[in-house]
């Protein structure tokens, strides 16, 4: 039997290697902000696919140290999100959907803090609507990042119902971005709904007027400077309405944008570029 004294002395060490532990890793965030602004304003894909990799598996070694740390949640949820649309949905769709779900499942984390909206997302759009009023500008990111790793899954697996009956869910969350925080991510929430309401058929309720108003807005937004808003624009609107012309000129704008014209985007002006060259070697197929 180990006397009391031995089992709280062992008690307090391992309580405070625990603690020792999550202050190294919190006095390593600010090397994560560095790496993700760096990762940003790479301008070459393959060192950043590989550099990426590496980053996203140190962080889920750093978050098992520290569960509940917000920050690296949240890098987590945007990394997983970039590698997914950058890399692995022009290889695998597979890959991309699991890459999709870890990241939503980050930010969720940070969001489930809050019992009322964690048993919402049980519910339904109404429900989470109605919990979403607690939440203020300071949870735009968290919100915005669930949701557009959320809808992008469900984007690319829309052959299964379960994973669009979780759609309204989404759009209630985006709706409360482009409320609180219209600019956040380069106006990212009017990308989103122009991409669903676009890539929606007319006949199951798409509105593309609806989705081209989005799609402005968000270019609005930006300055036409976040390139990957022209790409989405062309895929879902100009394909849906069968506009050759509108196609061919959103994606000159991009061939023809410096990848410095955002620099603090130059990664996702580059996969956008990369995007650009896939679309128009598909067009016979798209028209």
């Amino acid at each position: 039997m180990i006397p009391k004294r031995r089992f709280f002395i062992s008690a307090v060490l391992i309580l405070f290697e625990g603690c020792l532990t999550q202050i190294a890793v919190r006095s390593m965030g600010g090397v994560m902000d560095h790496a993700f602004v760096s990762f940003n304003e790479e301008p070459d894909l393959r060192l950043a696919e590989q550099g990426l990799g590496g980053n996203l598996k140190l962080l889920e070694a750093m978050i098992k140290a520290d569960p509940r740390n917000e920050k690296l949640l949240l890098y987590a949820a945007q990394g997983f999100t970039a590698y997914s649309l950058s890399f692995a949905e022009d290889d695998s769709i597979e890959r991309a959907r699991g890459f999709y779900l870890r990241a939503r499942d980050y930010a969720l984390r940070i969001l489930d803090e809050d019992e009322k909206f964690k048993a919402a997302l049980e519910k339904d759009d109404n429900a989470v609507r109605d919990a979403l009023k607690s939440f203020d500008k300071a949870n735009v990111p968290a919100v915005f990042w669930a949701a557009l790793s959320w809808g992008s899954y469900i984007n690319i697996t829309r052959t299964e119902t379960s994973a669009l009956a979780d759609l309204s869910k989404v759009l209630a969350m985006m709706e409360f971005v482009a409320e609180k925080d219209p600019g956040y991510y380069y106006g990212g929430a009017d990308m989103f709904f122009g991409a669903i309401h676009a890539s929606t058929p007319v006949v199951l309720g798409g509105k593309p007027e609806k989705a081209k108003a989005h799609f402005e807005k968000c270019l609005s937004l930006n300055g036409g400077k976040f390139l990957l808003a022209h790409i989405y624009y062309a895929k879902t609107y100009a394909v849906q309405i069968q506009d050759q012309e509108v196609f061919e000129n959103l994606l000159k704008k991009v061939d023809e944008a410096p990848l410095d014209i955002l620099p603090e985007a130059r990664l996702a002006n580059a996969v956008a570029k990369q995007k650009a060259r896939r679309l128009r070697a598909q067009k016979e197929n798209l028209f």
